[in-house]
This record gives C-alpha cells, structure tokens and sequence, in this order.
C-alpha cells in the first residue's frame, strides 16, 4: 500500500480503531492514499454478486461510497468533526462477471461542511465499470 508521508500518522490510527464492516465484508483493500485521493481494489466474488452472476450494481456504490468516506474522513480533524454519507450516485456502464474492479477516488470540492468526491470504478483492462459521484457531510 502506498499512503502519503503526511497521513502516515493518520492512517495507522484509523487501522488502529476501525471495526469489522462492510469493507472486510467485500474485501475491499485499499491501495493508495494521499489528501483528496483514495484507491482501492474489490474482487469480484459471489458475495458481491446479484443473482444472475454479475458484479451487483450496490456492491459498486458501497465501494464508491467507501472510498469517499474514507478519503474525507482523511482531510478532517476527527477529534472534532465526522464524515458521513450524504448522496450517492451512480452510472452502471460495463458488465464485470469475475477478476477484480479498481476504484479510484479523487475530490473536486473540499469544503467546510460537505466534499464532493468522482469515484471511477474500472475492470481489469481498465475500462469503466461505473461512474459515482458521492456527496459527504462534514459534522462538526
């Protein structure tokens, strides 16, 4: 994993106070991660499949979602300030029935009170699986 110097400290307390959840529920694995900028792999497993053998269109926004969070939670003061979910979006463009997806995370406004995150989620050619934006608030 490749975390930048200046969230290092950042980092090692989040693995040191996070819970069992969804991320561990999907394996999601996060692989970078620097201010405003968040990437993560999924495989592509039954347990985020939807019935007819597909990558399920919510396990895609769960990891969109993820990331976003993730990535204010990242660029806040947690002591003061938390970061949850606002609104999610999503565009469901390519079909994915094994391998692995690829999501990257990068932020287009950082504001005081909400972030707005672009989350690409690719296949392993590289070509767009989904599209998300996701809005997060910033709670002081």
């Amino acid at each position: 994993m490749r975390i930048a110097p200046e969230l290092k400290e950042r980092w090692d307390f989040y693995e040191s106070v996070k819970k069992p959840g969804l991320m561990e529920a999907f394996a999601i694995r996060i692989t970078d991660i620097g201010a405003g900028l968040v990437k993560a792999r999924m495989p592509v497993t039954e347990s985020v499949k939807q019935p007819f053998g597909l990558l399920h269109g919510g396990a895609s926004v769960a990891l969109a979602e993820s990331l976003a969070s993730l990535g204010s939670w990242m660029l806040i003061d947690p002591e003061t300030q938390r970061a949850a979910g606002l609104e999610i979006n999503a565009n469901h463009l390519r079909p994915v029935s094994e391998g692995t997806v690829y999501a990257e995370a990068a932020i287009v406004h950082e504001g005081r009170r909400t972030h707005v995150w672009q989350i690409t989620i690719t296949d392993e050619k590289s070509r767009p699986v989904c599209i998300s934006r996701c809005t997060v608030s910033i709670i002081s």
